[in-house]
């Protein structure tokens, strides 16, 4: 019995850790406004961070900046503008909060950001993988790190609450999707086997 809970651990194991990733959550503050010359720009401080080096959640008035512009204005159809991608990206420490001194993480938007007018309500910048944009760059470790970002601002552009959660790690490949699969076959068969015998 021994023999097949080992076994079966493993099989689980193996696959589970080819899916680990650590998930960094940052929130902006009210002070940055959207501007831009044909493109998009933005600064602004950081106020909330949560699962930095796996810790909890760290506020403060200001935890770092993060800063971003994008490509030049694609089109424009209906309330949505499309920004090409490219531009730069960067979140930046200044030491507080368990934050490092410098660039935490430094890329550029991977296809194209979203900026969709609601109106009365204001606007809205998106950069997710359901849209086909993402965050690609480094992270202070070197790792790569990818993600996305919305923000919500007034009419004026001014900024009134920003998310940006970037995932670094082992991104799940098909084949270590593949491996999870053969993994569950095994574990189904170890149990049926002992069921049966």
């Amino acid at each position: 019995m021994k023999r097949v809970l080992f076994l079966a651990l493993l099989t689980l194991a193996l696959p589970m850790a080819a899916l680990a990733n650590d998930q960094v959550d940052f929130v902006v503050s009210l002070n940055g406004t959207l501007g831009g010359d044909g493109n998009l720009a933005l600064i602004s401080n950081i106020t909330d961070v949560a699962g930095f080096n796996g810790g909890g959640l760290v506020q403060g008035s200001n935890l770092g900046t993060l800063s971003f512009s994008t490509g030049s204005l694609l089109s424009t159809s209906g309330n949505i503008e499309k920004f090409a991608g490219g531009g730069s990206f960067t979140i930046s420490g200044n030491g507080q909060g368990g934050m490092p001194d410098g660039v935490i993480f430094s890329g550029m938007f991977k296809g194209p950001v979203e900026l969709i007018n609601m109106g009365r309500y204001g606007e809205e910048l998106v950069c997710e993988s359901f849209e086909g944009c993402s965050l690609t760059g480094k992270w202070y470790t070197g790792q790569t790190a990818t993600g996305g970002i919305n923000l919500l601002m007034n009419s004026k552009g001014g900024v009134l609450v920003g998310y940006v959660s970037l995932q670094t790690g082992v991104v799940p490949e098909p084949s270590t999707l593949g491996l999870l699969g053969t993994g569950l076959l095994g574990l189904g068969a170890l149990v049926r086997r002992r069921i049966k015998g």
